[in-house]
């Protein structure tokens, strides 16, 4: 166990981890709150609404591609990461005191989620770079999958603690507090030695244009976004996966069907912390953890009943922090350090466009065909990617 928590004798990292950890539940906490404040009190249950709350606060991620892995690259990450969490927990801010006040509007929160977004396109290149600035690249992959513990575990309690403080206090107050939830990591970053980070940006001029010759240029770093991308297109759609099985197949009430993304939760922590243990992630552990995917969701397709489809889910939940998790890390340490922050940018925008890709023809699927064959197309999808990354180990005759 010793080995998997290696980067947390880092005092850097332990302060990151610390604020970070804090803050990814404040932010479960505001993703619960606001899809209650859009469905249950700004409109009557509108899902068209929060499609399009979801979009505009994603669409950034794809839109601002062009400058936000520039930035990462370009300036000092630590002070990069302080503006834009600081310009996050105002936003969170906000939208507090405008649903306390009882003067919030749709269009309110339309706006602060588009804001947000902005914020988040610069702040996920630059937070994902910077891990490698904390710990260095000898135990890069370690911190990546622990930050991805930590993100996961906040998946489990965050929502929770969301609806005991809507029901308590009102919708407002969980944002206020996700607000002071950005000061935890704000003061991490204060308190981090800045002569103690393994410095990587960029010194030279080179724009968004040449991290994607850079990419393409870079066959292995090609065929871990094609993965990406078939399996964020298709099978990373867990609430759209998870309910067409739950609520047509076994046609169970809301209550079993937070259970189940409970027990996918706790799959994705165990996969966290199985992840921490590699010491360097290699190309064969995405080929891996796509093939597991792609067993997980053919079990899941063909699952009798509730509690095997349950079963199945811990499989897919600890196959899918694999994957992510070995994507992240991997990229980073297949590309120059000059180039990270530009890498990392173009995953955040593969996986991002990926969503609205795929959650629409797999709409499509389960409406014509069945739940279950929504299953079967992540397998696929799962499977594909593993295949690529196998013809790509093939090629290049090493790991």
């Amino acid at each position: 166990m010793r080995r998997n928590l290696r980067s947390l004798s880092n005092r850097n990292y332990r302060l990151w981890a610390a604020g970070a950890s804090l803050s990814y539940a404040g932010t479960w906490m505001q993703r619960t709150a606001q899809t209650w404040l859009v469905l249950a009190e700004l409109t009557d249950n509108d899902a068209s609404a929060l499609g399009m709350l979801t979009g505009l606060q994603f669409a950034p991620l794809v839109l601002l591609l062009p400058w936000s892995g520039v930035a990462a690259d370009r300036f000092d990450r630590r002070r990069l990461l302080i503006i834009t969490q600081c310009a996050q927990g105002l936003l969170a801010a906000a939208l507090g005191i405008l649903t306390i006040s009882g003067a919030v509007a749709l269009w309110h929160v339309y706006m602060l989620a588009f804001a947000f977004g902005c914020a988040t396109a610069f702040d996920s290149p630059a937070s994902q770079s910077f891990a490698a600035e904390l710990v260095g690249d000898d135990d890069l992959s370690n911190a990546v999958a622990l930050n991805a513990a930590a993100f996961n575990a906040a998946r489990l309690v965050g929502p929770a603690i969301a609806g005991v403080l809507i029901a308590a206090a009102g919708t407002g107050w969980v944002f206020l507090i996700n607000a002071g939830s950005f000061m935890a990591v704000i003061l991490a970053l204060a308190a981090i030695r800045a002569r103690e980070l393994h410095k990587v940006q960029d010194e030279g001029f080179g724009g968004m244009g040449e991290g994607i010759a850079y990419v393409r240029s870079h066959r292995r770093l090609r065929t871990a976004l094609l993965a990406l991308f078939l399996v964020g297109t298709f099978a990373l759609h867990f609430p759209l996966l998870i309910s067409a099985m739950a609520v047509k197949v076994f046609h169970v009430g809301p209550g079993r069907f937070g259970l189940l993304m409970s027990i996918m939760a706790v799959g994705s922590v165990g996969g966290a912390i199985a992840a921490a243990g590699v010491q360097r992630t290699l190309l064969w552990h995405l080929m891996m953890g796509s093939a597991l995917l792609a067993g997980g969701y053919a079990c899941a397709a063909l699952a009798p009943d509730y509690w095997w489809f349950a079963a199945a889910l811990t499989v897919i939940g600890l196959a899918a922090v694999t994957f992510t998790t070995s994507t992240s890390s991997f990229m980073q340490l297949e590309s120059d350090r000059a180039m990270r922050g530009r890498v990392m940018a173009l995953r955040v925008a593969v996986a991002t466009g990926a969503t609205p890709l795929g959650a629409p023809l797999l709409g499509l699927v389960a409406e014509h065909w069945g739940a279950r064959w929504v299953l079967v197309t992540a397998a696929l999808a799962s499977l594909l990617a593993a295949v690529a990354i196998a013809r790509e180990l093939r090629l290049g005759r090493q790991p």
